[in-house]
């Protein structure tokens, strides 16, 4: 971080690589919780329509999901996930350190609370526009459950990416763009102010 040849020294495309693959490491890890997260967030919508839910709880799912699809079952839709996490952390760490050195050099606003949140607030939306299209097609990967004959309306994230696009449009890659950007920005401006500032206390350079 700051001019100590840390994440500073690096050019903008090193910087997105480096966020990036932080991301895919974190998502292949946390994939089958966020499966199950998924799944039962389905299963909400069909207990409003008065349909009985696949799922009575966290311990359930997993159990159902190993049985009917195996253990690999539990990462169904990494790759769009690991895509996302990829295009999310790029978006994010990259934007971020780009912009709040942009906005200092520019005399914007000198390096404090101002600046990261001017800095939060731009790599919150880019973090969502290169996200929202992945988000889409995860969702939808994630979603999908063998039918009985064991098909899938899906092959791959590709297949699911196509098949989007043909049917609803370019726009439907988009969409829920403002949720996900209400839910992305502020918690990019609390945890960039608040990381900034706890550097600031321990005494190392801003980021």
């Amino acid at each position: 971080g700051g001019d100590d040849g840390g994440f500073g020294s690096l050019s903008l495309p090193s910087k997105a690589l480096v966020g990036g693959l932080s991301g895919v490491i974190a998502q292949v890890v946390a994939s089958p919780a966020d499966l199950i997260k998924v799944r039962m967030q389905a299963d909400g919508r069909l207990v409003s329509q008065g349909l009985q839910p696949r799922y009575s709880g966290f311990i359930d799912a997993l159990n159902k999901i190993i049985r009917s699809e195996g253990l690999m079952g539990l990462w169904r839709g990494v790759f769009p996930n690991a895509q996302r996490a990829f295009l999310v952390n790029m978006g994010e760490l990259a934007c971020y350190d780009h912009a709040k050195r942009f906005i200092i050099r520019t005399h914007i606003a000198d390096d404090n609370i101002y600046a990261h949140t001017l800095a939060s607030i731009m790599s919150g939306l880019a973090a969502t526009t290169l996200s929202c299209p992945a988000d889409v097609i995860k969702t939808r990967m994630m979603n999908q459950a063998a039918s009985k004959e064991g098909k899938l309306m899906y092959k791959n994230s590709y297949d699911c990416l196509v098949k989007t696009v043909k049917l609803e449009g370019v726009r439907a890659l988009w969409k829920g763009f403002f949720p996900t950007w209400a839910r992305l920005g502020p918690w990019q401006f609390a945890f960039w102010v608040s990381y900034e500032k706890f550097r600031q206390i321990a005494g190392f350079s801003s980021f």
